[in-house]
């Protein structure tokens, strides 16, 4: 008998990101549903399609009533709600489902960005420094020049643009009061480093496997931060996303790439421990590798710069989902 495979995911439905542009990111999912189904039917597993609505209470119901083998968590959270991400595979954890991806512990710690920093500086993994603010503590501000201002809570780039780097106390001042305003209460400010960027999937049963590293490539005109801005992963019409290029493999000396390979090694398993995941880092003046992002259930749509690292591997698309399902399993075993 054929396995049976529910794919959940949220449907995409308007909410707060449609309002502040950033509708696309909510909407992507389902390009990353439609290339699993595919892969599972090449795979011959016998699929059902699994979206969830709001409101929260309403999932374990619908988590109960499934009649499946496998569920592969493409859930990315309630749109304007990331939190709820955590707590629906607390809630597939909860009913006794296998399903695929990262726990919630590993989810809502990657969620808060400051937390995800502390464990990294505490198991002695180099990550910018930062501090955490709103409005009202800006005059305890006490990082060097230029900084990156982000949501404090948010993943896909939410919040963030070239207005995101700051150099000075007033524009500081501004973007701290406005992601505040729009995400949720708190802003990560970090010191900028302004160097080659890089980032890495990671696969991790009983071991954790480092994919190929990947570099961040930027052809951005004079005076604009070297970042990955919302609209350089989602607005394909915007100059941040025809300017942002992912190569893999990265074109790198053997040693910095040990060295990042390792430190991304190390914080996959501070952070997130199983599952699949993906590090974000770049080098400093040093050429020291420096964590800026840890994230589980990162974005495996066909069109995701995962994908190369996946063709590095020397794997297809399908091989990687059966690849990501067999840990589910084994998981559950152990």
């Amino acid at each position: 008998m054929c396995p049976r495979v529910a794919i959940f995911y949220n449907d995409p439905i308007p909410g707060r990101y449609g309002t502040m542009g950033e509708a696309k990111a909510v909407l992507g999912v389902l390009d990353e549903v439609q290339a699993v189904r595919q892969s599972f039917e090449e795979l011959g597993y016998t699929t059902v399609l699994a979206p969830v609505r709001p409101p929260l209470e309403g999932v374990k119901e619908q988590l109960e009533a499934l009649d499946v083998d496998l569920v592969f968590n493409l859930f990315e959270g309630f749109d304007g709600h990331p939190e709820t991400e955590a707590a629906v595979a607390d809630m597939l954890s909860e009913v006794g489902l296998i399903f695929t991806g990262c726990s919630s512990k590993a989810l809502a710690l990657a969620l808060d960005k400051g937390k995800t920093k502390a464990l990294l500086k505490k198991a002695g993994i180099e990550t910018p420094n930062y501090q955490i603010l709103n409005p009202q503590t800006l005059s305890l501000f006490n990082l060097s020049y230029p900084c990156i201002v982000k949501p404090a809570a948010e993943d896909a780039s939410h919040g963030i643009s070239e207005e995101s780097v700051v150099n000075d106390q007033k524009s500081l001042e501004k973007q701290v009061t406005k992601v505040s305003q729009l995400y949720g209460g708190r802003a990560l400010v970090e010191e900028y480093v302004d160097g080659r960027e890089f980032n890495a999937l990671v696969l991790c049963g009983s071991e954790p496997e480092v994919f190929p590293v990947s570099e961040i490539v930027y052809s951005l005109p004079p005076g604009k931060p070297k970042i990955l801005t919302y609209s350089a992963k989602w607005e394909p019409e915007s100059i941040y996303y025809q300017s942002s290029e992912a190569i893999c493999p990265a074109q790198v000396e053997d040693v910095i790439r040990e060295r990042i390979v390792d430190t991304v090694r190390r914080a996959f398993m501070a952070v997130i421990g199983s599952g699949y995941g993906r590090v974000d880092m770049r080098l400093d003046k040093d050429g020291c590798p420096k964590v800026m992002e840890v994230n589980p259930n990162p974005d495996i749509s066909p069109d995701a710069g995962i994908t190369l690292q996946i063709q590095a591997a020397g794997l297809t698309y399908t091989q990687f989902i059966e690849r990501v399902a067999t840990l589910a399993f084994e998981r559950a075993q152990r």
